[in-house]
């Protein structure tokens, strides 16, 4: 059996699938696991009796699959669900102070469909309030001084920290990519809407994404395969031209976080990848204008029901961005939103008119910063989420003080599989 908490999710499902036993004895370790690092990292909501309940929880799925050669694909794997997911049994409370029987709702299709395959749910993990910048308590895994990212920061630091092998976040802005990067571990963001986004407490609806996080890029293709709508099997040219948008863009990257990525840039030259440096996102001021008028809008649509009754209760960075968003009329908010398809088309012609398969790109500015007031700028990642292209966010390296780096990889609306295909090598390149 693997005899480490986190790992690869395939390797792992493989080893807990043969015998109760096995996984008797990973429930063991992760309870010890937990013991040496929760306290400290704060990945996860509290609950009283968690392993009790696992444990319980095992021996129904051993009734239920006493044939290890009929156990689904992730049997025994435990999850992490980030506290804006309805799941069944657990209360939502979304990071935020409002009654959680105010936030109630049926379970979250994609909790469901992880489930079914076997997971076991290890429990809720934080997130910032309301999937804003408004942070929590958790820390991150690699240096506890720093920021973990936000606001799927219990998921990316659950894996950082080998507390669960899988977990599910949502990007709204950057909210996958960004604390991938700043974790050292894997973060995935699908094509808009490819995972279902049925049962969570929404942000921004016309922005929101399911994502997770995996310790490798072949655990996130695992997942994937189980989550997104007609998932199929990539089928990528032998090694992908790499585009970089030559402009303002990288501009908003730190000065470490522009000479790190230019030499991530080289390496994947010397291993043989054609990079191309290409004229896009020349009104990235406006993509960065439009996506936060369509935030703010949308944002106090969403808590129209709760914000009048329960204003003294949020913090104010939640609440200036309800009052800002109840500002933006209806007809501006449909010009902004026409504004997403737009940047993907654009986006799309210009990988036709050079050749490209991905777009790469630093994963956040810089390292994580140091403090938990911040959870950091999703400056990086917010064309791809407006464009609703899928990005994927693996571990490139460190910087000068130690700390986690990211390389971001979007590829075509759409080609998830192509993607997560390229990504493995890749990944295995800029490490």
């Amino acid at each position: 059996m693997a005899e480490e908490t986190g790992g690869k999710l395939g390797e792992l499902a493989s080893d807990l699938r043969q015998s109760g036993d096995q996984l008797a004895i990973y429930l063991d370790l992760l309870e010890a696991r937990f013991h040496a690092r929760e306290s400290e990292i704060q990945a996860f909501v509290a609950e009283p009796g968690r392993f009790e309940r696992l444990r319980g929880e095992t021996r129904r799925l051993l009734e239920r699959y006493p044939d290890p050669n009929e156990r689904p694909p992730l049997f025994g794997v435990p999850l992490g669900i980030k506290d804006i997911f309805h799941v069944h049994g657990f209360l939502t409370r979304a990071g935020s102070r409002l009654p959680p029987e105010e936030l109630h709702g049926l379970e979250a299709e994609c909790v469901t469909a992880l489930k079914a395959a076997g997971a076991l749910v290890l429990g809720k993990t934080v997130s910032t309030e309301f999937a804003y910048f408004a942070p929590g308590p958790t820390r991150n895994p690699r240096n506890p001084g720093h920021t973990p990212g936000g606001s799927s920061s219990g998921s990316a630091a659950a894996v950082g920290a080998g507390l669960s092998p899988l977990t599910l976040g949502t990007q709204t802005l950057g909210s996958v990519c960004r604390p991938a990067a700043f974790c050292g571990v894997v973060g995935f963001k699908p094509s808009y809407d490819r995972i279902s986004r049925s049962g969570l407490v929404p942000l921004a609806p016309s922005l929101d994404h399911v994502g997770l996080f995996t310790a490798d890029v072949a655990s996130a293709e695992l997942a994937a395969g189980l989550l997104c709508r007609g998932w199929g099997v990539g089928r990528p040219a032998e090694r992908p031209v790499l585009g970089i948008a030559d402009g303002s863009y990288l501009e908003h990257a730190s000065a470490e976080g522009r000479e790190h990525f230019q030499a991530v840039r080289q390496r994947l030259e010397s291993a043989g990848y054609e990079a191309r440096s290409v004229p896009a996102l020349a009104d990235f001021e406006e993509i960065l204008a439009r996506n936060e008028l369509i935030l703010a809008a949308e944002v106090s649509r969403v808590h129209a029901r709760w914000f009048p009754r329960f204003g003294e209760l949020y913090h104010e960075k939640t609440a200036e961005l309800v009052r800002r968003g109840q500002e933006v009329d209806a007809e501006a908010l449909r010009t902004a939103l026409a504004g997403r398809r737009s940047l993907r088309d654009d986006l799309l012609a210009r990988m036709d008119e050079h050749g490209l398969d991905l777009w790469i790109s630093p994963a956040a500015p810089g390292a994580a910063p140091r403090g938990l007031s911040s959870t950091g700028k999703p400056v990086m990642n917010v064309p791809w989420t407006h464009a609703g292209l899928p990005a994927l966010s693996v571990p490139a390296g460190r910087s000068a003080a130690g700390l986690p780096l990211g390389l971001q990889l979007a590829g075509r609306w759409w080609a998830d599989e192509n993607l997560l295909s390229w990504g493995k090598e890749i990944a295995e390149v800029v490490v």
